[in-house]
């Protein structure tokens, strides 16, 4: 057996899971072992306890258990492209998604039913894909924020570990704004406004779902939203824009308080989420239309995406034109 080992964090794993830090380096050693260490405190950061999702950041200090003399060694980190192991189809899929790219930045049109991590029966991601956008940088790109399976549009990868760090505090803080459309069902009242209406989780076992609860219960959730357009009394254009980041918020906020379910929003809208039309996609109508962030340096970075084939056939099918909208930011008080 080896002795304990106090490996030091590289500039090249800076802000990766440690989990995925010890598949880098030692990936003979199982997902089962390496969940018990953490359990029982046997990997240590900086002295610290940590659990699988912690981040590790450059200089950190990594306490590695006694292993068997032939696993006890860290091997090189694969340094050939991994991009040959992402599937062809979604490597091109994926480069031709890019709306903004610089050395630091990348910003891409995430297609709709690519989740953007794994889990449970989730085989395709965007994060086992992320090889395909290196583009010759000696790094692969970073995730800095997410999107639901079903919600296509702006998606940040930060292309350093100085950029993620600094992309990150940008969404932690109020240097990062979102603006999303959505097509509802049904028209809300008023036209627009501000919702503060906190959220709880319910259920388990994979029926997980996000609810409005009582104020000063559950996370403070915010969100604004304005009505572009409106297709009778069946289903509307909103413009949304979420100022506070909670799972589900403005498919929560759009269901359970304005009373207008994204339309092929089934968990949260349940029937009244689908219009009975063939001419209506059955797929979810949100979309992160653009966002404007505060990027490394201090500049500001914008980036518009199309709307998904499906939104584009609903809007088409309501009479709404996209090209004629506002793409701008909503106004609300800070």
């Amino acid at each position: 057996m080896s002795d304990v080992q106090q490996l030091t964090i590289s500039a090249a794993d800076d802000d990766i899971r440690i989990d995925r830090w010890f598949k880098k380096h030692f990936p003979q050693i199982s997902h089962g072992r390496l969940q018990k260490w953490l359990r029982t405190g046997q990997v240590r950061l900086d002295g610290g306890r940590v659990k699988a999702a912690s981040r590790v950041r450059e200089g950190q200090i990594v306490r590695v258990p006694p292993l068997p003399d032939s696993d006890a060694r860290p091997g090189p980190p694969k340094t050939r492209d991994r991009a040959r192991d992402v599937p062809p189809e979604w490597a091109e899929t994926l480069q031709k998604s890019i709306l903004y790219r610089d050395d630091e930045v990348l910003i891409i049109n995430k297609p709709a039913g690519l989740a953007v991590q794994g889990g449970s029966g989730v085989r395709e991601h965007l994060d086992g894909y992320l090889d395909a956008l290196r583009l010759g940088a000696a790094e692969r790109p970073r995730l800095v924020h997410r999107l639901d399976k079903e919600t296509s549009g702006v998606l940040l990868l930060a292309r350093t570990a100085p950029a993620s760090r600094w992309l990150t505090a940008a969404f932690r803080g109020r240097d990062a704004r979102k603006l999303y459309w959505a097509v509802v069902a049904g028209v809300p009242q008023p036209e627009e406004g501000i919702i503060d209406a906190p959220l709880d989780k319910f259920g388990a076992g994979g029926m997980e779902k996000m609810h409005v609860v009582d104020r000063g219960e559950g996370q403070r959730a915010q969100s604004v939203y304005r009505r572009i357009a409106v297709a009778g009394r069946v289903a509307s254009w909103l413009a949304m824009e979420p100022l506070t980041g909670r799972t589900h918020q403005l498919r929560v906020h759009a269901a359970e308080v304005l009373g207008t379910p994204i339309i092929g929003d089934g968990k949260y809208g349940g029937e009244g989420a689908f219009i009975d039309s063939d001419q209506v996609a059955k797929g979810m109508h949100l979309h992160a239309r653009a966002i404007r962030v505060r990027a490394p340096g201090g500049r500001f970075i914008e980036a518009e995406a199309p709307l998904p084939p499906h939104m584009a056939s609903t809007f088409a099918f309501f009479g709404f034109q996209s090209s004629e909208a506002d793409p701008g930011f909503l106004d609300y008080a800070s």
